[in-house]
């Protein structure tokens, strides 16, 4: 089948640079079965994948049968849906621009309406634009972290919200129906224009998010001459994030200028992710040449936020669980010294991240609520929430440095959480404090809390398979201790069923996924799962001990027993 289909490709008048890296897979078989075995999937996640020719890569035609499979979703809700139409952004990769407008050419060929950015714009700002032009749905063209060589698809629902698995199997099942990925008709943009098909935005919904931005805006006790580093690592955060935090009073803002280039071979960078402390070596120096308190780093498409602290003569890079507690604690500090803490509050954090969320957030008599991974699921439940009203939403996190604190956005928001780092960490330094000092504090009020992750690479067709085989295996063998602790809840989130050590089982209330987590006697855990965007299975450890040295300990012995 993979050999028939790149006869297929070779037969079509592609783009040179497609045609050209076609020529060069004829003489290597392998390459042909891994560009060819299967369409790039698709899912609750959106689609990503490696740019270049073929159906199990990313170009033009695998984005114009998304985009087909999303118009046949849209025109199956009826001319209204299809008037509200769809809002587009992308970020600075390779061909995001390319494959946004393309999106736009096949939705307007089934008469859809598309409002396209100008300009590179965060995937929060989509989220939002969604909702602030009522429109159907929304679709970002953006790999978030991924290396160069990656670029996606995502989209969203009319909530401003990633598609939960209806809308995306109603999209898959279109898509399944598209015979040929040649033959979906494109329209011209000028002739969408022409249609009133087709709208550029920008500056009007840029002023709107910035409005919304500064409602996050607390006046008490900041120091507005911390000295911040900004890098959007050659990313769409650039203009709302500097802008933001100048709007909010911060003077000393310094943006490392060889990566305020918006290129998508982010030449400065092996990988562009705020998780990796090698994204941050520019900052690191231009902190160091102007005295900085604080680092902040956006990925290229700004949902994900990572930050480093002043320490000393060097920095500190804080993980997403220790910042995600960090923002957590400040939002219900400062709630509850101006008498705003709600009653009825909860706060939303996925099944991985840390559990010293929750200690903090029974602190404060705030309710902690789980999901699976993803914060799809998060924006489900605020959309919940205010259906409801059974709770006040307050704050929501991931460990993978995702966090939305106001819902005028429904993804995870760098944008929103910069301009709040920022000010808890001058709230703090006020009272002669770095988030490290705020950090131990919680440490040293509610235990230390260690988190670990270890992601394991399974290229291919043969990855997919190999991953699987990992937690059948688990299934068949379920452990009854894990490094000489005794586990006493097994969660598995494939079959919904919590199995405790005594045997006696119960349900897990939410969706079905491909996820084992082990619950120790300790109140250490493991959970084991496939990641949704990339080739991967992911490892993640938690510990609370009653020091950091026993905390370390602790989470080695785990770690060294699993892998």
């Amino acid at each position: 089948m993979s050999l028939e289909l790149f006869n297929h490709w070779q037969q079509q008048q592609l783009p040179i640079y497609l045609a050209d890296e076609l020529s060069k897979l004829m003489t290597d078989d392998k390459a042909i079965e891994d560009h060819f075995y299967q369409y790039v999937s698709f899912g609750t996640g959106g689609m990503r994948g490696i740019l270049g020719p073929g159906t199990n890569r990313m170009n033009i035609y695998t984005i114009r049968r998304v985009a087909e499979g999303l118009a046949r979703y849209i025109s199956s809700n009826g001319e209204e849906a299809k008037k509200r139409g769809v809002a587009i952004a992308y970020d600075t990769r390779h061909f995001s621009y390319d494959f946004a407008v393309e999106t736009a050419r096949v939705l307007g060929a089934h008469g859809i309406t598309s409002y396209v950015y100008k300009e590179a714009r965060p995937t929060p700002q989509l989220s939002f634009t969604v909702r602030e032009l009522n429109a159907f749905a929304g679709v970002v063209i953006t790999a978030s972290h991924n290396p160069k060589q990656y670029n996606g698809f995502k989209v969203y629902g009319e909530d401003g919200a990633q598609l939960v698995p209806t809308g995306a199997n109603a999209i898959i099942e279109h898509m399944n129906q598209i015979s040929d990925i040649f033959e979906i008709e494109v329209t011209e943009v000028n002739e969408l224009e022409h249609k009133g098909l087709f709208y550029w935005i920008l500056e009007d919904l840029d002023e709107k998010f910035m409005n919304n931005l500064l409602t996050l805006k607390n006046n008490n006790a900041i120091d507005y001459n911390m000295k911040l580093v900004y890098t959007p690592l050659h990313g769409a955060g650039l203009v709302p994030v500097v802008k933001g935090l100048k709007k909010f009073g911060f003077n000393e803002v310094h943006v490392v200028e060889e990566q305020a280039v918006q290129d998508g071979a982010f030449p400065t960078v092996l990988y562009p992710n705020p998780e990796e402390a090698a994204a941050f070596s520019m900052a690191i120096e231009l902190g160091n040449k102007v005295g900085a308190d604080l680092l902040l780093a956006t990925d290229p498409d700004a949902d994900r936020l990572g930050v480093a602290v002043r320490k000393g003569e060097s920095y500190e890079l804080l993980t997403g669980n220790q910042l995600g507690a960090l923002l957590l604690n400040y939002i219900m500090l400062t709630k509850q010294e101006t008498g705003t803490l709600p009653t009825n509050g909860a706060m939303l954090k996925t099944i991985v991240t840390s559990e010293l969320g929750a200690a903090i957030a029974a602190y404060y008599g705030v309710a902690t609520v789980n999901t699976l991974t993803g914060f799809k699921y998060i924006a489900e439940k605020i959309t919940e929430f205010e259906m409801t009203q059974a709770h006040t939403y307050l704050f929501g996190y991931e460990e993978s440095y995702g966090y939305l604190i106001e819902t005028f956005a429904r993804d995870k928001d760098a944008v929103q959480v910069s301009l709040k780092v920022a000010e808890m960490a001058s709230y703090y330094s006020t009272q002669g404090k770095t988030l490290l000092d705020a950090l131990e504090d919680l440490y040293e009020q509610f235990g230390y809390y260690k988190e670990a992750l270890v992601s394991k690479t399974f290229e291919g067709k043969d990855g997919q398979e190999q991953m699987k085989a990992i937690l059948n295996n688990y299934r068949l063998n379920m452990p009854n201790e894990i490094a000489g602790v005794t586990v006493v809840r097994i969660e598995d989130y494939l079959t919904g069923i919590a199995t405790l050590q005594d045997g006696t089982t119960g349900p897990i209330n939410l969706p079905k996924e491909n996820v084992l987590k082990f619950i120790l006697e300790d109140k250490s855990w493991i959970a084991i799962r496939p990641s949704g965007t990339e080739p991967k299975c992911k490892f993640y450890f938690g510990v609370v001990k009653d020091s950091k040295e026993q905390a370390e300990e602790a989470m080695e012995k785990l770690v060294n027993y699993l892998l």
